[in-house]
């Protein structure tokens, strides 16, 4: 296919990223159950283990990497010039940072130390999120407004925030950058990567690699000259975040540099395919020396979730672009177009029913019982967020 026809975004990215965050709404709703399965969990950070929990955020990382090419060339093809998406890059990465901070400060928020409740706090929150980043379709002036009116808001909620210990509560602070904030980080790097490498297959491959080593050399002396304290480098996560998201990447380039369409539908699925199983040579291979693990972020970790990533993409990539089977998934159509709007659902509903005091009996949050119960609120937030979309509430950054 012409580098013109390429640049258009590829069906199954949309669709693996509703099922992914489907996964991560359920995943996410686990702390409400009881007797949930271990393997389902996020695992220990001393454990040579992994969960399905372990997996999901990977897996969203690498589908950033591949939105990324796709998205900037669209941007080139309506006319952006390189200061433009530049900005653009760098504004998504201020949103998703600003948001993970408010976000990883409400897990510590004290209700005691503040003149409203905690759960009070969270609603102000999203709602100033939903103020700030939600697509207008106005004037300019009434955009400008209600974006005004949501930065007050969170400079407001900043100011009486307090957290940690009731007896001698904190103001905030930037503990971690949370899940979306990692995300920011990840993005910002490899964005800017495939934004000054362009589609150049070699050198993209070659920053992926260099992430890759980068995590490894947190664990490995004899790559000492990489080694994140040695080198006084900081990359989020040892690496291993940015490098899920340059595997994504990696993954769209390869696809973009096709030449035809019959080449890109015979050749690139055997390429994702000896791509996971070059990732999972190496998360295995390495799980003897430091074991998987999600909090530790060890090469094991970073490699077999590479792997499982690029079979589920080939998966996807034949299902939806090759054999044309898309309408089962438009049930999920919103979680993969209105991402963002999607996950911060969840943090209104959780506030609005602990205020209330509504809670399900234990018999619907246990066990398997449990498990559909989430099943059935991950698919129910997805509905909403369709039903937003349509009333105009869809946010964009």
């Amino acid at each position: 296919m012409s580098k013109k026809s390429a640049s258009f975004r590829v069906e199954s990215i949309d669709i693996f990223r509703a099922l992914t965050m489907f996964l991560m709404i359920f995943v996410n709703d686990f702390w409400t159950l009881e007797g949930v399965p271990q393997w389902m969990q996020h695992s220990k950070g001393s454990d040579d283990a992994m969960g399905l929990s372990d997996v999901v955020f990977p897996c969203f990382l690498f589908i950033v990497g591949l939105s990324i090419p796709f998205a900037i060339a669209n941007r080139r093809m309506k006319g952006d010039g390189n200061g433009i998406i530049l900005f653009h890059i760098l504004e998504r990465t201020f949103a998703l940072l600003l948001m993970g901070i408010y976000i990883v400060n409400l897990e510590s928020a004290v209700s005691e130390g503040m003149v409203v409740s905690k759960y009070v706090w969270q609603i102000a929150m999203v709602v100033a999120f939903f103020l700030i980043w939600n697509v207008y379709k106005g004037t300019n002036v009434k955009f400008t407004s209600m974006k005004i009116l949501g930065y007050l808001t969170l400079a407001a909620l900043a100011v009486i925030y307090k957290g940690g210990d009731p007896a001698n509560p904190s103001s905030m602070e930037t503990h971690w950058y949370g899940i979306l904030g990692l995300i920011g980080w990840a993005y910002l790097i490899c964005a800017l990567i495939y934004f000054f490498m362009k589609d150049n297959l070699g050198l993209i491959v070659g920053a992926w690699l260099f992430l890759v080593l980068f995590n490894l050399a947190d664990f490995a002396g004899m790559l000492q000259f990489l080694d994140p304290v040695r080198a006084k480098i900081w990359i989020v996560g040892s690496g291993s975040m940015p490098a899920f998201t340059m595997a994504g990447v990696t993954a769209s380039v390869i696809y973009r540099n096709m030449t035809s369409r019959s080449a890109a539908s015979q050749t690139y699925l055997w390429i994702l395919l000896i791509l996971g199983i070059l990732a999972f040579a190496y998360g295995f291979g390495t799980r003897p020396f430091w074991g998987i693990s999600k909090i530790r972020a060890t090469p094991a970790w970073v490699g077999i979730c590479s792997g499982i990533s690029f079979f589920a993409f080939a998966f996807m990539y034949w299902l939806v672009d090759l054999k044309r089977s898309k309408s089962w998934a438009e049930v999920l159509k919103p979680a993969g177009t209105s991402t963002l709007t999607c996950y911060l659902v969840p943090y209104l509903w959780y506030a609005i029913i602990t205020l209330v005091g509504f809670s399900l009996p234990l018999f619907l949050r246990t066990g398997i019982v449990g498990l559909v119960k989430s099943l059935c609120f991950s698919l129910l937030v997805i509905v909403v967020t369709g039903l937003l979309n349509r009333v105009g509430i869809r946010l964009k950054i």
